[in-house]
């Protein structure tokens, strides 16, 4: 993965969630970065830790979420560090965030281009004019009708609405923009028209994009790099084609390979057997260890390091280079 004068370097991120006197590692010890006009996509099973690290990012967390340990460097500015209403200011500034359910992410109530002028208010000394016309021009950007910011969101269809609020992140030229499940919930029509406008964006206003997704065809189509994550560890890190293709941790291995492809000869599915560990009684050493067919005494007992194997390729394994994985694509 390329390391020269990254937009966003990300080190040793925890965050923990408290339930009473338990604590639950969502996210423990993440470390990547992420350059201007790139995209890493960060795959894995239903709660590995990838949205609580986006939103640890942004700094939005529940009451009960705490940020433990590490730094959120943006653009020189160390994220954890900042007070409330110092990080309220970064947002949608230089870092903005696109939520899976649009419709979720707007006030039902109020016309989709009175939100939006609001956050440009906000954030800049602009006036309201001014700002409407901002709204109409990122509109004609995105894609929609400049007219249709006085459509209130249940008048937008699902991928209008998702185009919408790819305009509301961009309306203040951050350089880092989230995409959290952002085709999920849209028909694969709309999810490749959506998908193609963040690319040209992309492009367009030098960013650097985070993509977290389940989809992997989404991340092997769409992203410059892919970081693996498994019970609040990323297990590997590196360019889409070598992770893909040259898979060092097992559960890359396997996660790729339970993969269907349409091309190539027909082969066997992976398959991963057992279920995640309960992230508030994690096992010892790896924690991939009980699901791992390749596991020694060493991985039972032993933590692994995250460390780089190949140039720009990282991986969370005690065997990482050494063990005979292929791609699983």
């Amino acid at each position: 993965m390329a390391t020269h004068d990254p937009v966003l370097q990300v080190k040793d991120l925890a965050t923990y969630y408290y339930l009473g006197d338990k604590e639950l590692k969502a996210v423990d010890g993440v470390s990547f970065n992420i350059d201007a006009k790139r995209t890493l996509g960060l795959a894995g099973e239903s709660g590995c830790g990838k949205t609580t690290t986006a939103y640890s990012l942004m700094r939005i967390l529940a009451e009960n979420g705490k940020i433990t340990r590490g730094s959120i460097n943006l653009g020189g500015v160390d994220l954890t560090k900042l007070s409330d209403e110092e990080m309220r200011r970064i947002r949608w500034k230089k870092a903005s965030i696109v939520f899976q359910y649009a419709m979720n992410a707007f006030n039902p109530v109020l016309r989709i281009g009175r939100q939006i002028v609001e956050v440009i208010q906000e954030k800049d000394d602009y006036s309201k004019e001014e700002a409407v016309n901002i709204v109409s021009d990122l509109f004609d950007e995105v894609g929609l009708k400049p007219e249709r910011q006085t459509d209130y969101p249940h008048e937008f269809s699902g991928g209008m609405l998702q185009r919408a609020i790819i305009a509301q992140a961009l309306a203040c030229d951050p350089q880092l923009i989230i995409a959290d499940e952002p085709v999920t919930a849209l028909d694969v029509i709309v999810q490749n028209k959506i998908l193609d406008l963040l690319r040209k964006l992309q492009e367009k206003y030098n960013l650097a994009v985070l993509f977290i997704t389940h989809d992997l065809s989404v991340v092997a189509e769409n992203c410059h790099d892919v970081g693996i994550m498994y019970a609040g560890n990323l297990v590997e890190v590196g360019n889409v084609e070598a992770v893909f293709k040259r898979s060092l941790h097992p559960y890359s291995y396997k996660l790729i390979g339970a993969f269907p492809s349409v091309v190539g000869p027909k082969k066997r599915l992976e398959f991963i057997p057992g279920t995640p560990p309960n992230l508030m009684n994690l096992p010892t050493g790896c924690r991939f260890h009980p699901r791992c067919p390749f596991a020694t005494a060493k991985c039972a007992t032993d933590v692994p390091e995250f460390r780089e194997i190949h140039d720009g390729h990282f991986a969370k394994c005690h065997y990482a280079g050494e063990l005979d994985l292929g791609g699983g694509a």
